[in-house]
């Protein structure tokens, strides 16, 4: 199972397929709506919401145009903290480097906190190909890597699961990684997060490497921020010998001052709580405290290409807190594995194709799977303004010449010499007008058939504009 999932059908192929699911839909439709209204009211208890959008905006902006200037200042920072910086320019030299690193340690297993980066380069495949077995530590993860499943919404990794589902997966699947279920283990969630904490505990007492991701690093002193809601975080982050770290370029702040806008914005956004339960910091090695070996491994896998594109660098912003996934209606009806990539919803939509390109079918699809409603762009908590992004993709999908843009180019290119020599313009509309009982009633192809498989297409007249007033207006 890989982490960028290239191959998989293009969006509107495997979102045909997810419509149909009911169980999907009704998991989907409950869980975004639930956390998209207890979103709302968290924000609208801050007056001043439109400025810390604006300021944190702001902050990404000013760190992306200086973006070589804060990654030397972080390097710095934590080599004299310290911990050992890698630089890894895409998915392959990124895993090389984690594989060395736990190889390094004799050690064949890790734990890991939620790392997004992690999941793109498709780390935990690779690890299992060198012999060593990553464990996810997040209740979400773990029932995705259990139900041997694929993430679908970048907050909630497991939420086109319902209760029914995880319980009969924690049955199945937890003895043959480490500590089975309960006997008799019910679908509350009480019971299940029991489950979880048992089957984990182990995992934590006796893994001697973990690795992480971060949702922030403060340029400033090196230090690297993780803010989750359960505490795995804090065990994977303070009880192994040795900490490994994967973060994508974008995540650096230039100071602590910037983390306090983003450390009032993403839980609001996210989980809709004034604070996360548990914050997390840390800042290179000590001797008496938390792993005495720090590894940070520097991802940009496609982000400085992004970071070229005037329009589409935007995406960088990206705090990953999912309020695009929860307000788009097209993420509500098709899911999150229908992107085919580990950034689902709105934001996967503009920043995988950044990332991966447009060369694949699914990646060239993604900028057209939207509504361009631009609720998205309400929610987003650092102003990326999606719709107009993905029209900016779109324009370059066509340019590529798809299989569809290149019918496309050849038919506009015939209509522009046609509109261009009015005797053949007329004589086509005579001929139009003339065999318009012989017209299909339906468009022929796939695509052009399902079109008009709920729209009348107009009839054509008798006679031609230009004949008529001729005949009336002379």
């Amino acid at each position: 199972m890989s982490g960028t999932y290239v191959g998989m059908p293009s969006f509107p192929e495997a979102a045909h397929e997810a419509v149909g699911d009911t169980t999907l839909r009704a998991n989907l439709r409950h869980a975004t709506h639930t956390i998209r209204d207890k979103r709302a009211r968290a924000v609208a208890e801050l007056d001043d919401w439109a400025a810390l959008r604006e300021a944190g905006k702001r902050i990404k902006d000013e760190t992306l145009r200086h973006l070589d200037t804060y990654l030397v200042r972080l390097e710095e920072a934590v080599t004299a903290a310290g911990g050992t910086v890698h630089w890894a320019a895409d998915a392959a030299e990124a895993n090389r480097i984690v594989t060395d690193l736990v190889k390094a340690t004799g050690e064949t297993e890790v734990v890991k906190v939620k790392s997004m980066a992690t999941q793109e380069i498709g780390l935990n495949e690779h690890l299992e190909a060198e012999g060593i077995a990553a464990y996810e530590t997040d209740l979400a993860e773990l029932i995705v890597q259990l139900g041997e499943d694929r993430p679908s919404h970048i907050l909630v990794p497991a939420i086109h699961r319902n209760r029914g589902e995880i319980r009969d997966i924690f049955r199945e699947k937890m003895a043959g990684w480490g500590r089975p279920a309960p006997e008799g283990l019910s679908d509350t969630p009480a019971e299940l997060a029991e489950a979880a904490r048992l089957h984990l505990r182990e995992k934590f007492l006796r893994a001697k490497v973990g690795i992480s991701g971060a949702n922030f690093m403060v340029a400033e002193t090196g230090t690297l921020v993780v803010v989750e809601s359960e505490g795995n975080g804090r065990m994977c982050l303070t009880l192994p010998e040795t900490l490994i770290s994967v973060v994508g370029v974008e995540k650096v702040v230039p100071t602590w001052r910037d983390l306090e806008v983003f450390l009032q914005t993403l839980p609001r956004s996210s989980t809709a709580e004034r604070m996360n339960p548990y914050t997390s910091m840390w800042t290179g090695t000590a001797d008496d405290d938390g792993p005495s070996a720090f590894h940070l491994v520097l991802l940009d896998n496609g982000r400085t290409n992004a970071l070229a594109d005037e329009v589409g660098r935007q995406a960088l912003r990206c705090i990953r807190c999912s309020a695009c996934l929860n307000v788009c209606p097209v993420y509500e009806r098709a899911g999150g594995h229908a992107y085919g990539s580990v950034y689902p919803g709105p934001i996967g939509a503009i920043l995988t194709p950044q990332l991966r390109g447009t060369a694949s079918e699914i990646d060239a699809s993604l900028p057209y799977a939207s509504s361009l409603c631009g609720a998205c762009y309400e929610v987003c908590p650092v102003a990326i303004d999606i719709p107009e992004v993905l029209v900016h993709l779109r324009e370059r999908v066509a340019e590529e010449g798809g299989k569809g843009h290149r019918l496309e180019k050849a038919a506009v290119k015939a209509s522009t010499w046609v509109l261009d020599h009015p005797t053949a313009l007329a004589t086509g509309e005579r001929l139009a007008s003339a065999t318009r009982k012989l017209h299909p009633k339906r468009l022929p192809g796939p695509g052009a058939r399902q079109w008009s498989d709920h729209r009348d297409l107009p009839e054509m007249p008798a006679e031609p504009f230009r004949d008529w007033w001729k005949r009336n207006r002379t």
